[in-house]
């Protein structure tokens, strides 16, 4: 399973004094950013092929409140794979509490092109062993 380790930042407090909700959302990129460079979409990937994930549907689930401070821990699963496709289950905990998930569907798009390609067949490989080592397990919601 991959980890993402972040902490709460000052400007991230709404007037209500917790997480506004759109920064749950760029820490959930963070942890998605993470995944692709372990799994060979990193920036020289994107260079030099002009291919990256592009996130076209997401869900996401506000469980509980998060504080000033605080540390979130992100968990990342994949979920499903296909030739362009993948499905993607972040978890968000603080001090072991499940506080946030989102579930992204992205899709490897050739930015030059303009449209989805498949995965090249070394980067489809990690994925693979990204799932297995991820724990392919569908979490609840």
């Amino acid at each position: 399973m991959g980890e993402l380790r972040q902490h709460v930042r000052p400007e991230w407090i709404d007037y209500n004094g917790h997480l506004s909700e759109a920064y749950y959302v760029l820490v959930f990129g963070f942890a998605t950013d993470a995944l692709m460079e372990r799994t060979g979409l990193d920036e020289q990937y994107r260079t030099s092929t002009g291919c990256s994930l592009y996130t076209v549907e997401a869900h996401i689930r506000y469980l509980r409140e998060v504080g000033p401070d605080a540390e979130m821990v992100v968990r990342t699963r994949i979920t499903e794979r296909g030739a362009k496709k993948l499905r993607l289950s972040h978890e968000m905990f603080v001090d072991g509490t499940l506080v946030s998930t989102e579930e992204i569907t992205a899709l490897h798009v050739d930015t030059r092109a303009g449209r989805t390609t498949p995965f090249p067949e070394e980067v489809a490989l990690q994925l693979a062993r990204a799932q297995e080592v991820l724990d392919a397990s569908t979490p609840d919601g």
